[in-house]
């Protein structure tokens, strides 16, 4: 599949790429950060010139935790530039659709289909990819726009690549920044 079988309408899902994935204060920045952040604003660019809505998910986490509302990782990365216009959902689990209002809005935006991004890979991204499969929606993933850290297990860029082949299998349409942007 390619960037034109998408949904003429799918909405730009931007998942927890929050300052504290990427100011290094807690934990090291995701892989590839600053790559992750060009790629975000230009899918991010894409949307918006193609009359495309984009919400960005925020992840909420529990009191003392740097994702915890009101901590300084806390916020979108500002250097994605959202939009005031474009809602910030909230949510305590890594499945976006966890939240209700969010899945109204996708429903909402009548395109029967989702384009997602960013962070992290093997927790929010995969699970918000399974929840949008759940809902009957056509998933596109950016193949070079999602990121995690370095386990015990695998590199970051293993989880990256294991993923990717893992979301092609399941049916969701993979397509790289370039190809989806052009150039």
């Amino acid at each position: 599949m390619s960037a034109t079988s998408l949904a003429d309408k799918a909405p730009l899902i931007v998942i927890d790429l929050q300052t504290g994935m990427f100011d290094g204060v807690h934990e090291p920045p995701i892989h590839e950060a600053p790559a992750i952040v060009e790629r975000a604003r230009a899918v991010i660019d894409w949307a918006r010139r193609g009359g495309r809505k984009v919400a960005f998910i925020r992840h909420d986490g529990p009191a003392g935790d740097p994702l915890a509302p009101g901590e300084p990782g806390w916020p979108v990365w500002p250097a994605l530039g959202q939009a005031e216009d474009e809602p910030t959902f909230a949510k305590s689990v890594r499945d976006a659709f966890s939240n209700p209002a969010f899945g109204d809005w996708v429903a909402g935006q009548g395109a029967g289909g989702v384009v997602l991004l960013g962070a992290q890979t093997d927790y929010c991204v995969a699970a918000t990819v399974k929840g949008a499969m759940a809902r009957g929606l056509g998933v596109t993933v950016v193949s070079d726009a999602h990121s995690t850290l370095d386990n015990a297990a695998e590199s970051a860029r293993q989880i990256i690549a294991r993923h990717n082949g893992e979301f092609a299998e399941a049916g969701v349409n993979l397509v790289t920044t370039k190809a989806l942007v052009g150039g």
